[in-house]
């Protein structure tokens, strides 16, 4: 029997586990699938909007005009700056450096088609492409390339009051396929005969004092080298900008905490679909969950652990599901969500509402420990955990504040497990054989 399994494989889980390894704890993470950094820019957002959609330049004060049940107030700043710190040090080690803006403010970067987009931090090649640098901004693109358009990112920019002017190249330089997505030439981009092409291209074409920003696809595992060799070759600083998914800094960010959660002694299996699970009652007369069954090829498969972390994120990922009567429930402990019983209170009448949707401000209650409570606010399972974007009172998307919600409720919710489950662990790992 393993002490923690952590349901989820994005953000939230891949953090909780590297921190609860590095406690000492035996860590496994089951996951349907490979988390959300697929679909996000590789950056980490901590507060970009207010609830009223006010631009926010301080997070971390502005933080306090969040509503007071919202996750990101019942952790301090310095918990904050903790959390975020510990994984800028773990992807350091990979080998990815992630750099944040002066005394605590946001980072204002383009997004693929030239929006102004806040973020707390962000990988050093697009921090690289941040609007306060006066320096103009070369954007170079690819024919043929899908969800990336200079021209129009470039336009946008300009319209903003911002030097930029875009450059195209031909696809060939980077790949012979036909049919390639963004990580396809990532992997591509690393071979040094494309490296030597895309160079020859564009020594000729750039200015002084430009910065030159690509998209987001210099590179998987060679990323910071790449970039290193060529902003040597071609004598000017490198900027990326984030396309449309499948996002390659996504990736990145993925395998970099992967690898540091294997390096902790801890692992991730995916294709990992919960289907049941079992309870007994506790000494305490809690009840506790004491195992999670996965689907495999021939019979479910049980997980058995002494404590259980949920991170299965809310509607976008899976987490959450609904029928047609109004109930929601969240799909793997069958938890009732903060949600209004009438559908047709979900959401409001358009599409892009300044104040949302109550249908993504929904998730599931805990209490100051980070366990899931019922509507009466009694505890559900003695030895359940929940963290990220499955909890209540966070619109995440829409504040920007996703990655960062993961990883700090995920730092909150593992040190409550260490302090109030540790002894049962460290006992029952004394003890149990299974597996």
């Amino acid at each position: 029997m393993i002490d923690l399994l952590v349901i989820g494989a994005g953000l939230t889980g891949l953090t909780a586990a590297i921190r609860a390894a590095q406690a000492g704890l035996t860590v496994r993470v089951i996951s349907q699938g490979v988390g959300s950094q697929l679909w996000g820019a590789g950056t980490i957002d901590l507060l970009g909007y207010l609830p009223d959609h006010t631009p926010v330049q301080m997070p971390l004060v502005a933080r306090e005009q969040l509503p007071p049940e919202h996750p990101l107030r019942q952790v301090d700043a310095a918990t904050i700056d903790k959390a975020l710190a510990s994984v800028q040090d773990w992807l350091a080690a990979e080998g990815f450096a992630y750099v944040g803006a002066d005394q605590g403010a946001n980072l204002w970067l383009p997004s693929a088609v030239g929006a102004k987009r806040p973020t707390y931090i962000a990988p050093s090649t697009q921090a690289a492409a941040r609007l306060d640098d006066p320096a103009p901004l070369h954007i170079v693109g690819f024919d043929r390339l899908r969800d990336f358009y200079p021209t129009l990112l470039a336009d946008n920019l300009r319209r903003q009051g911002h030097d930029a002017r875009a450059h195209m190249l031909p696809l060939d330089l980077i790949t012979q396929r036909h049919d390639a997505n963004n990580v396809h030439l990532a992997q591509e981009f690393e071979e040094p005969a494309r490296f030597d092409a895309l160079v020859g291209s564009l020594r000729y074409v750039i200015k002084p004092g430009e910065r030159i920003a690509f998209p987001a696809i210099l590179g998987l595992a060679k990323h910071a080298q790449l970039v290193a060799d060529l902003q040597s070759a071609i004598g000017a600083p490198i900027a990326e900008i984030p396309t449309l998914p499948p996002s390659v800094p996504g990736f990145r960010l993925h395998n970099a905490l992967s690898h540091q959660l294997e390096k902790a002694g801890g692992r991730v299996e995916t294709n990992m679909k919960p289907l049941e699970f079992g309870t007994e009652k506790s000494k305490s007369e809690k009840d506790n969950i004491t195992w999670v069954a996965t689907a495999t090829s021939a019979r479910p498969r049980r997980h058995y652990a002494h404590a259980y972390l949920l991170a299965t994120g809310g509607f976008l990922g899976g987490g959450f599901n609904t029928d047609h009567t109004g109930r929601s429930w969240e799909t793997v402990f069958n938890l009732s969500l903060t949600l209004p019983r009438h559908r047709d209170q979900w959401f409001r009448p358009e599409f892009l509402d300044p104040a949302g949707h109550a249908l993504f401000q929904g998730g599931v209650q805990v209490n100051h420990a980070w366990q899931p409570v019922d509507a009466q606010g009694k505890l559900v399972y003695g030895n359940l955990w929940a963290a990220g974007n499955l909890l209540a009172h966070a619109d995440a998307i829409r504040s920007r504040s996703h990655e960062a919600l993961a990883i700090v409720t995920a730092a909150a919710a593992v040190e409550a497990i260490l302090v109030q489950h540790q002894p049962a662990i460290s006992a029952g790992s004394a003890t149990s054989s299974r597996t």
